[in-house]
């Protein structure tokens, strides 16, 4: 993707999340976005076919990054020397989580949060799978991987719903603690 483009698809999301503060996610259309973006309406449509695909994209885009395999130094956190344990993992994904404050509680407080969190525990599952050896528990991976998944993520509704007052550190270790 050229600077162009990427300029573009940058003031869409940034149109969208600002949206979402406001209005509910059914209730925002196609053109509010465009006109907040202010881009043609196929200049849109070369990007996303629909908004359900500029969640998606938007959510992949966030995803991306906080579960990318490698950790490194960054403005808020820096997990670059513990690039291995869980709990480094679910502390930094809180951090990214964070960062992205505003177009989470966007996202989250209307009809998009069900599609959101649909999205994070499917990355959340690839994540955990790999640390299931960590876990000890006598009961069958899916259900330990189901467990894990489905409790952080309601951890993370949790926190975001109590607007972020714990650090990232402390529900990570809150979590783990709990598992």
């Amino acid at each position: 993707m050229d600077r162009r483009q990427q300029k573009t698809r940058a003031s869409i999301f940034r149109a969208f999340s600002k949206l979402l503060e406001t209005k509910s996610f059914n209730n925002i259309t196609v053109q509010e976005i465009i006109d907040e973006a202010n881009i043609g309406r196929s200049t849109f449509y070369a990007h996303f076919e629909t908004k359900d695909e500029l969640l998606k994209a938007m959510c992949t885009d966030i995803f991306h990054h906080v579960f990318s395999k490698d950790l490194r130094s960054e403005e808020t956190h820096d997990f670059s020397s513990d690039n291995n344990g869980l709990q480094s993992k679910l502390t930094h994904i809180l951090y990214h989580l964070k960062d992205s404050e505003k177009d989470i509680s966007g996202i989250l407080s209307s009809e998009s949060g069900e599609l959101f969190m649909g999205y994070f525990k499917g990355y959340l599952s690839e994540m955990f799978g790999k640390y299931l050896s960590e876990v000890q528990a006598d009961a069958p991976e899916e259900f330990v991987l189901n467990h894990l998944v489905g409790s952080f993520a309601e951890a993370v509704k949790w926190w975001i719903k109590s607007k972020m007052q714990y650090m990232p550190e402390e529900i990570a270790a809150y979590y783990m603690a709990v598992i």
